[in-house]
């Protein structure tokens, strides 16, 4: 059982997995300095305050206990949609480099092509079925 889990453990893509986790985890960070320090105060220049948090309705009566009436907030929502797009927009930027910095592979010049190969075993099994 030990073996079986070192074999699993040590797969190849585990391990591209958890690479790809911790980045995405320090990307995040990345994307909220980038909100917090750049978009939020040019949106509170524009708008006079530095999110849509306060953007919403209250619902119900004040609660005795906390002296707080229940408030929906729809501008939590608009700032999760535009850190959302922001962070879609950028790895979109990343992947359109990253697919022009890669080689395209080459294919292997000479070689049969895929219908000559599906001819043969057309063929071949044409044959061994009489």
């Amino acid at each position: 059982m030990l073996q079986e889990f070192k074999d699993f453990v040590m797969k190849g893509n585990i391990l591209e997995i958890a690479v790809g986790l911790v980045m995405a985890l320090y990307f995040q960070q990345v994307v909220d300095a980038f909100l917090d320090s750049v978009l939020y105060p040019l949106i509170a220049g524009i708008v006079g305050q530095p999110s849509f948090s306060s953007i919403g309705f209250s619902i119900g009566d004040v609660d005795p206990e906390t002296g707080v009436r229940p408030f929906v907030s729809i501008g939590n929502v608009i700032d999760a949609i535009i850190s959302f797009v922001i962070v879609a927009f950028v790895l979109f930027i990343i992947l359109k480099a990253a697919a022009k910095v890669q080689k395209p592979k080459e294919e292997v010049a000479g070689g049969p092509s895929e219908v000559e190969l599906l001819i043969e075993i057309r063929d071949q099994l044409r044959a061994n079925n009489g």
